[in-house]
């Protein structure tokens, strides 16, 4: 099966695609992720600061108790994802369960509000292919697709 976007994010994931290669330098980027971590702080009341890495490409922003928000960037498009946490603290006290369900709660909010591309489909190579988002989009599979 292809990735849902062309580079590895967390598993288990909502992800939302950006575009963001109109960047022109560092400052641009983390205007980007300050803005992030102030929308999905304003949306989701319990994620709080966390800067840390999922091994090397997938930076977290914040977290919960139950979940890691957090974008993975590569080529100008970012992947703007929110997946059940997998660190040590948390699988002292399991609480798989009831961040499946977290997670299901804020799907179409997180989906809506994060990115700006809609996957269409993939080539027979399994490349994907995108467009701009134009209207609002119903999940499936925890990739927005297309209506």
């Amino acid at each position: 099966m292809a990735w849902d976007v062309p580079f590895p994010i967390p598993q288990g994931r909502l992800s939302a695609l950006k575009t963001i290669s109109a960047f022109e330098d560092a400052f641009d980027f983390n205007c980007f992720i300050d803005d992030l971590k102030e929308r999905a702080g304003a949306m989701f009341p319990s994620l709080y600061d966390c800067d840390k890495w999922r091994g090397r490409e997938d930076h977290v922003l914040m977290r919960n108790a139950y979940a890691d928000f957090g974008v993975s960037e590569y080529i100008g498009l970012a992947a703007i994802w929110i997946a059940e946490r997998c660190d040590g603290a948390y699988y002292d006290y399991p609480r798989a369960g009831r961040a499946a369900h977290w997670l299901a709660q804020i799907r179409t909010r997180f989906l809506a509000a994060f990115g700006n591309l809609v996957l269409d489909g993939h080539m027979s190579n399994g490349e994907g292919v995108y467009r701009l988002k134009t209207k609002p989009v119903m999940a499936s599979g925890g990739v927005m697709m297309p209506c």
